[in-house]
């Protein structure tokens, strides 16, 4: 074989390789759930399960709900159509942080997890999603560790009890900035059940995912799924999934990584059934490192 027919066979092997599909990566074995709040709320709450069902996920993470009437149609909803409810996003936290000077504010906040730990036992979830401290003008980061970790070892008890996991999430409250300080604020409490519930999306203003992903590994007990488009760096537009600017094949491989086999929620936007739809195809491609 001379040069110019090994010039040319090469060619046609490369022409032959481009024409064949790209060899798909292996799914990660994640469980797609989709947040409540991401459903329509006009129609019922199991038209709403029926709905997320459809749609192709196979979870779902629900607010907390004192409610026990509507608590117990949730149940229902969950046991007719087979959706799971995997975790229960605290809804005190915000209002009443854990990391207030103020007693009366702590005690509406603790009474807020202890009603999401209950939640969660009642639909069989297995993660309670808490924001530990918020860090502002009156609250000093010392002092939100210190008072939140404080707060937090008294519910570990009842979370043992209830057989209910803890997952402190990152988000921005000027708290837990690195992962690897987020990795030492869990490690503190030396507990299996305070754990860390990762949100993807939220920490790409200040950092990579990927990274965060690595250093926390299997301290890791849930997932938020969302993405970001920063117009200027200090101001946030949710976009849909893979168009914003996480580079998610390299979210993919640290995923693989740490053989995270666990649930990943989507919080976005929410929308009508094709719109959910749309969603859990850009989840699929997410999942198998497109």
């Amino acid at each position: 074989m001379n040069r110019r027919t090994f010039l040319a066979a090469g060619a046609g092997a490369a022409a032959m390789s481009s024409m064949r599909p790209a060899r798909a990566s292996a799914r990660l074995p994640i469980k797609k759930a989709v947040e409540f709040e991401m459903l329509p709320n006009k129609v019922s709450i199991a038209e709403r399960f029926q709905m997320a069902r459809d749609a192709g996920f196979a979870e779902i993470e629900c607010p907390t709900m004192p409610d026990e009437h509507e608590a117990e149609e949730v149940k229902k909803a969950a046991e007719k159509t087979g959706l799971r409810i995997h975790s229960v996003m605290n809804m005190a936290h915000w209002q009443y942080p854990l990391s207030s000077a103020d007693p009366a504010v702590v005690a509406e906040s603790v009474k807020g997890m202890q009603t999401s730990l209950r939640n969660a036992h009642f639909w069989g979830a297995d993660t309670v999603l808490l924001v530990p401290a918020v860090v502002n003008a009156q609250t000093s980061y010392h002092d939100a560790w210190t008072r939140s970790q404080a707060q937090i070892r008294k519910l570990i008890p009842m979370a043992e009890e209830l057989k209910v996991i803890i997952g402190i999430e990152e988000v921005w409250n000027k708290f837990l900035l690195s992962p690897l300080e987020m990795a030492r604020y869990i490690d503190e409490f030396k507990s299996p059940w305070i754990r860390a519930y990762f949100d993807v999306g939220n920490v790409v203003i200040f950092g990579y995912p990927q990274d965060w992903i690595r250093t926390l590994g299997k301290r890791i007990v849930k997932l938020h799924i969302k993405d970001f488009k920063f117009e200027k760096r200090e101001v946030a537009e949710w976009v849909p999934l893979r168009e914003g600017e996480i580079k998610w094949p390299e979210v993919y491989k640290a995923l693989a990584e740490i053989g995270y086999t666990g649930s990943a929620t989507v919080e976005l936007n929410g929308g009508d059934a094709a719109y959910l739809k749309e969603v859990n195809r850009r989840f699929d491609l997410i999942l198998t490192g497109a």
